[in-house]
């Protein structure tokens, strides 16, 4: 059969060769049977050369995936040789991470240890301070509540300084209004240190070396008096004042200036107080010639020195108790 398929020319050659041979000795039917079979066997070969045309091209494609299939093999070779080496890698690199991790979990084991003791100490210095802080605040409140009761103190004083400062000052417009009669060489009338100062020289009260004061000066005492009868809460201080002279012998009773001027002090006073000024209220003093407003070296000024001063002081009752009870608080606790 294989013979026949590689030669079919002269296959077909021998069979029209026999058959017009045997033509003479062949029955037709034989003779049809041999050409139904020679036409099934072309049939056959052509069937044949089909499947061998589709065989071949199967095997080509075969082959086309077998080499695609190395193709793909030698890449998973390379890719699996590559996996493997990123793998043991990876597996190195795994290895330290666990080495470093088992390290960082003992030291930090060591290190919470640390900090909760360091936590404790804090806890306990911050429970400390908080109590101490509690401390402070009552303290603090305490200081806030005295610093206002201080702060009212302070504003009551500040009011009742103001308050005597112009009593003062209309004590002073009052009495100068009452002497305006006078000359103003012979009376001054000023404010110092809280107080009214109303200086009358010995020309305007007295005579040389006389203890009782003359009329002029009387009438302006009565006028003086006149004021302070208003002003009853008014403390009056008489002092004498004379130059550094001294007396000779015994004059109107005084035996040296220390006499003269407490002598001359004490007449004002008495006439003040039968003037109306209660006697309570006055204070008389001699000074002599200690006190000068000049420095005695010409008479003009030995006769500044010569004078009599009536301090008027108004009663500061309300501001001492002020002041005492600022004292008393401020004060350390137990004395």
């Amino acid at each position: 059969m294989k013979n026949f398929l590689s030669y079919p020319l002269f296959s077909l050659a021998l069979l029209a060769g026999g058959a017009t041979s045997l033509s003479s000795c062949v029955t037709a039917k034989r003779y049809q049977d041999l050409e139904a079979r020679q036409q099934s066997d072309a049939q056959s070969l052509t069937t044949t050369q089909g499947q061998l045309r589709q065989t071949k091209a199967d095997l080509q494609k075969a082959t086309d995936a077998i080499a695609e299939l190395r193709l793909d093999q030698k890449r998973l070779v390379a890719d699996s040789t590559q996996t493997g080496n990123a793998l043991r890698r990876t597996r190195t690199l795994y290895s330290q991470l666990t080495d470093s991790y088992d390290k960082l979990l003992k030291n930090s084991d060591r290190a919470l240890a640390d900090r909760n003791a360091d936590y404790g100490k804090l806890a306990k210095d911050l429970a400390t301070r908080e109590n101490e802080l509690g401390q402070l605040d009552v303290s603090l409140q305490k200081a806030k509540a005295d610093l206002a009761a201080r702060e009212a103190k302070l504003a009551d004083l500040t009011q009742k300084l103001a308050d005597k400062d112009k009593a003062v000052n209309d004590l002073k417009a009052r009495v100068s209004n009452a002497l305006l009669s006078f000359n103003s060489k012979d009376l001054a009338v000023n404010v110092k240190n809280g107080k009214v100062y109303v200086s009358l020289s010995e020309q305007l009260l007295f005579k040389s070396g006389a203890t009782k004061v003359d009329p002029k000066g009387q009438e302006a005492l009565k006028q003086l008096a006149t004021v302070l009868q208003e002003q009853k809460d008014v403390n009056v201080v008489v002092e004498g004042h004379t130059d550094d002279v001294p007396v000779r012998g015994v004059v109107n009773g005084a035996k040296d200036n220390w006499d003269l001027s407490a002598l001359r002090a004490t007449d004002i006073a008495r006439l003040l107080t039968a003037a109306g000024v209660e006697p309570s209220r006055i204070t008389a003093s001699g000074r002599s010639q200690y006190v000068p407003v000049a420095a005695n070296d010409t008479p003009q000024d030995k006769a500044l020195n010569r004078r009599t001063e009536i301090i008027l002081t108004p009663k500061l009752d309300a501001l001492f108790q002020i002041l005492d009870g600022n004292s008393a608080a401020g004060a350390p606790a137990g004395k």
